[in-house]
């Protein structure tokens, strides 16, 4: 019988990134405690800008825009925060900036392939290959006992599975 695999990859489905975007700059519009505040949500080129004109109501538009992720499936670990979550006055505005994050650094790929290695079945193989890891095994058993395992690890970056065969 074949070997069976999967490959574990960190990607962002930047069309939902947009559609939370969207979602969450209309309701900044329209909601009454960003009125008069310059609160806004928008593309600035492959990064994401937040802005409003106190500390407090750009951490608002954040978490406004992180709530629009979370109920697109997007998960809050493929966003990646400037200056560690924390808004900088630029002019008269305070300006935050989060960027996305795609594919698995070769340092976290190492974390999870030692992962694998001491607690996941002896059978299982993991192989990095560039920004993604391929994990293949005798047993499909096995290879959902791997899945199950990294969904219940901490880890700092948002996992898929994919060309499960």
């Amino acid at each position: 019988m074949a070997d069976s695999s999967f490959d574990i990859v960190s990607k962002t489905d930047k069309q939902e990134v947009s559609n939370a975007l969207n979602q969450a700059a209309k309701e900044i519009s329209t909601r009454y405690d960003f009125r008069n505040v310059g609160a806004s949500l928008e593309w600035s080129g492959e990064t994401i800008l937040m802005k409003a004109n106190s500390e407090e109501r750009t951490l608002a538009v954040l978490d406004v825009f992180q709530t629009k992720l979370v109920k697109r499936g997007v998960s809050l670990k493929s966003l990646e925060l400037s200056h560690d979550g924390e808004p900088q006055l630029s002019g008269k505005d305070y300006r935050l900036e989060a960027t996305l994050k795609d594919g698995i650094s070769q340092e976290n790929a190492k974390k999870i392939s030692k992962l694998i290695r001491d607690e996941g079945p002896k059978s299982v193989k993991s192989r990095i290959e560039g920004d993604e890891l391929r994990v293949t095994s005798k047993s499909r058993d096995d290879l959902q006992e791997v899945q199950r395992l990294l969904k219940g690890a901490d880890l700092d970056v948002a996992l898929q599975f994919t060309n499960y065969r």
